[in-house]
Order: C-alpha cells, then sequence, then structure tokens
C-alpha cells in the first residue's frame, strides 16, 4: 500500500524520466499527480451534467481507439464535442506514458477512454456486490479476460470536489489470503464459455484466479472493513496512474473523472517478478498461462 507524490505538472514532460516511476508502480504504488490537471476547455465545461450519461450506464466512453461513442444518448452536437474531449485524453494520456515510461511506449495498446459524471456510488445499491466499486477490489472482468495483459489506468479529476478512494493492502497479502481457498480451473470449462460466447476470449488460469479474487474481496464484508487501508483525496484538476490489476482500490466518492486504460504486455514490464501472474503462480506452485505467452 503505498501514495507516491509526483511534481508533475504538463502533460508533457520537461526533464527525463525518473527510474523510480517505474519501480514505484511495478511495486503497486498509485503515482499521485496533484498538479497535473486536465484542462477543459468553456465549450467542455457543457458536460459537467450527469443527465448526458444513458442510464443503462456509468461512463461515457470509447474503445480502443475506435472514433465511436457509447453510454450517452445526447444530441449529435454533443456527442461530437465529448467525442473530441475523450480523443484528446487519450491522446494526452498515452503521450505522458510514453514519456515517463519509454519502455511501455511501443507495446501499449488503448483499451477504453472513459468520463463518468454521475456521482460516485449513484445507483450502487441497486447492482449486485459484484458490480459495486465502492467495494475494494483489484480490476478483473468476466467476459473480458486479459491473459496476462496488465491494466495500467491514468486517471483525471475534472470536477470541483475531491475523488475519494480506498487503497487497501498489497497484491500479495490480498491473494496470501484469499488463493488457499479457491479452487482450480474445471478442465474444459474456459473453452466451452468462450464457444457459448460468454467471454471474449478463453479464460487462462491467470484469469481464473483474478477473478476469483476480484469476487471474494468484494464479498467479505469483514475483509473490506477489517484489512490495512488508507483513504486519499485525490483533489480538484489532479491526476494519478496505477496498475488496477494489482492495486486495490474503492472509490468511495467523487464526481466527474475521466481515465485512461491502456494494456500493457508483461514483456514490456522492468520488474515483472512483482507482477500479479508471477506472485499468483508463486502460490500456485505452476504456470498460470501457456508457455507461449509467458
Amino acid at each position: 500500500m503505498s501514495i507516491e507524490r509526483l511534481d508533475l505538472q504538463d502533460w508533457q514532460l520537461n526533464a527525463a524520466p525518473d527510474p523510480a516511476w517505474q519501480a514505484a508502480l511495478e511495486d503497486g504504488a498509485v503515482l499521485y499527480c496533484p498538479n497535473l490537471c486536465f484542462a477543459l476547455s468553456s465549450s467542455e465545461q457543457h458536460y459537467l451534467d450527469p443527465s448526458l450519461t444513458n442510464q443503462k450506464r456509468k461512463s461515457i466512453y470509447i474503445r480502443g481507439d475506435s472514433a465511436t461513442l457509447y453510454g450517452t444518448d445526447a444530441s449529435a452536437n454533443d456527442q461530437e464535442g465529448l467525442l473530441a474531449m475523450l480523443t484528446r485524453y487519450r491522446s494526452a494520456s498515452m503521450h505522458l506514458l510514453t514519456q515517463m515510461f519509454p519502455g511501455y511506449g511501443p507495446a501499449m495498446r488503448p483499451a477504453g477512454t472513459s468520463f463518468r459524471p454521475r456521482p460516485t456510488g449513484t445507483g450502487e445499491a441497486a447492482l449486485s456486490w459484484r458490480k459495486d466499486d465502492t467495494r475494494l477490489h483489484v480490476d478483473a472482468f468476466p467476459s473480458n479476460p486479459t491473459r496476462g495483459l496488465r491494466i495500467l489506468r491514468v486517471f483525471s479529476n475534472v470536477g470541483t470536489s475531491a475523488r475519494v478512494w480506498r487503497v487497501g493492502e498489497s497484491f500479495e497479502d490480498m491473494a496470501r489470503r484469499f488463493v488457499p481457498n479457491i479452487s482450480a480451473p474445471l478442465p474444459g470449462f474456459a473453452a466451452l464459455i468462450h464457444s457459448l460466447g460468454i467471454t471474449k476470449r478463453k479464460r487462462s488460469a491467470y484469469d481464473h484466479y483474478m477473478l476469483h479474487l476480484h469476487d471474494r474481496a468484494k464479498a467479505d464484508l469483514g475483509y473490506q472493513r477489517d484489512c490495512a487501508q488508507q483513504r486519499i483525496e485525490f483533489a480538484p484538476a489532479s491526476s494519478w496512474i496505477c496498475f488496477s490489476d494489482q492495486v486495490m482500490h474503492a472509490a468511495e466518492s467523487g464526481q466527474y473523472m475521466i481515465e485512461q486504460t491502456i494494456h500493457l504486455p508483461r514483456a514490456a514490464l522492468a520488474y515483472p517478478e512483482h507482477s500479479p501472474l508471477r506472485i499468483l503462480e508463486r502460490m500456485a506452485g505452476r504456470e498460470l498461462l501457456p508457455a507461449a505467452e509467458t
């Protein structure tokens, strides 16, 4: 559990990157940049409006490097402006990460860019506990196995109030608590649910364990209450970076956030031994991905 403060003030670095940033990031730290603002233009201020979000979605988003907007029933003009804002954030985030972590640059794949105008926790009572992001969790998605790709995310608070997170214990400490009670994947099950279209690609053993860790932590209210954790307020006009498949995090409150998700192959890591994959393999005593993918 570590919060590292970085004195970045521009999306264009004016000096060489500090290697300590990558060491901290890959060790499970949240890199908090309190002075790194993603400024909205005067016309974009208009989008600070929760009603722009489709009632079936919690965010307005684009996927990958596409130019298709999802999650809103706004007018054509507003959709054009929202798309431009998200595209600009995607470009700024990717550019910043390429400068901060030169070894990541060629390998990074944009996975999604989203704008969340609703207050955190709105409607959470109606959600299943699995979808309740006010509970501590690591990111893992039932229908979208990563097969070992890392989930690197950049967040920016574009609202006027703090965005509050709880950050939990280290991935290894959390996994040590839950892994012994997770059964190995059933033979043939991953192939079956992929053939039925339930998953976008076949789940690896690694995805199996990650998904169960996500669910076990969220379901255990005693763990949510009692595990080592700290509260952090991300101020308005600030940004932060983390591997959300490694950092135990829970969004307690806040409104108006933009985030960029990047998929990063494990080969780009400088410290792969700190990754969730290697930690889980050490605990399982075996490889959790096919040899061709490790």
